[in-house]
């Protein structure tokens, strides 16, 4: 994988008609970096994400420029942005075993090239080694416990090789143990692939622990047009 250098803001806000969800922001998140946004609930955090992995949805519309390793990625479709995302909710598909959701996202390498379907199925399961997961791979996910699902749905995101992630309170309804170890395992994985991270959260402990700068959305001037 050749993770991004950095994930690059210019100028970023939402617009819902001529008024602004929060004042146009900047801001770099180098390789291996987690800013954490927060704000009052309906200042725009999800809405952010959302611009950046090309979800956002009328009458939202994007302001300004979002760059992924020096190239701006604003004009191309989600699936072509290189951008990994984690919700609250596992969002895990419920007809596929563990494993077929861990390959769902996993690229497909042209035929005849390293990365066939026995590689790929190899991957899935040292990666669900790595995550204390060994022998899951043909496991449903309703049988998992929510720790376990969780970690599922963050090697999902992994091995379908993002060049920058966004976690918009993946950790909110775990209870305090558990969002401690899964809080620690996403930092770590985003840390060591080298991935410029997005967190998106009301928790100052989850701030705290991501170790990197915070950013307040600022509210616009009631009176600003964009």
């Amino acid at each position: 994988m050749s993770p991004a250098a950095a994930l690059v803001l210019e100028g970023v806000s939402v617009l819902v008609g001529r008024r602004r969800l929060f004042q146009p922001l900047d801001l770099t998140v180098t390789a291996g970096r987690i800013t954490t946004i927060m704000g009052p609930s309906g200042s725009g955090k999800s809405s952010l994400l959302a611009l950046i992995c090309g979800t956002l949805a009328g009458p939202l519309e994007p302001q300004g420029r979002v760059l992924l390793d020096g190239e701006p990625i604003g004009h191309l479709p989600p699936e072509r942005r290189g951008v990994g995302i984690l919700f609250q909710d596992d969002l895990l598909f419920p007809h596929l075993s563990v494993g077929e959701n861990l390959l769902f996202g996993m690229p497909r390498r042209p035929a005849g090239a390293t990365g066939g379907r026995a590689a790929r199925r190899q991957r899935a399961r040292d990666a669900l080694a790595e995550a204390d997961l060994d022998g899951f791979f043909e496991r449903d996910p309703a049988t998992l416990s929510g720790g376990q699902r969780a970690r599922v749905a963050v090697l999902r995101t992994l091995l379908a090789e993002p060049r920058a992630l966004l976690l918009d309170e993946p950790f909110s309804k775990l209870d305090v143990e558990l969002r401690s170890r899964f809080r620690r395992f996403v930092f770590d994985h985003a840390q060591n692939h080298r991935l410029p991270t997005l967190l998106v959260t009301h928790d100052g402990t989850d701030a705290d622990s991501a170790g990197g700068p915070t950013v307040t959305l600022a509210c616009p001037e009631t009176n600003e047009e964009p």
